[in-house]
């Protein structure tokens, strides 16, 4: 799968959840729940695509620019959601509990359509046996 084809599919579940979130939220819903709420939803989403993107620029290279790639990108990844959670924190005054949980939600359940769909990628391209 492209790329773009990935980004659309992301992109497309995030805002349907993030709406259905909106909706769920109801009277409650205060403004800083919200962007904390759609805060990490975004960061997650872009942590996916940017980790999507680096395994597809470094699928058909050798097996430690693919490791380096992955590892790489997993740590300085982590360093930029960090860095971008404590500053919505500390300079945007968002609520932690739902960062954090709308963050750890999202990435979850976009770390397992990955993992999925490179399962399912490497298998069609495995030598049967």
């Amino acid at each position: 799968m492209s790329l773009a084809r990935y980004a659309l599919i992301v992109l497309g579940s995030l805002a349907a959840s993030q709406a259905g979130t909106w909706l769920a939220l109801g009277r409650h819903r205060s403004p800083d729940v919200i962007w904390a709420v759609f805060m990490g939803g975004g960061l997650a989403a872009l942590n996916t695509l940017a980790a999507y993107g680096l395994v597809l620029w470094s699928e058909q290279r050798s097996t430690q620019t693919l490791m380096a790639a992955v590892l790489g990108g997993m740590l300085g990844r982590m360093a930029l959601l960090l860095t971008a959670m404590v500053a919505a924190i500390v300079f945007g005054g968002l609520p932690k509990l739902p960062l954090v949980a709308s963050l750890l939600t999202y990435f979850v359940a976009f770390l397992v359509f990955e993992l999925a769909l490179l399962h399912r990628r490497t298998s069609a391209t495995a030598p049967s046996r």
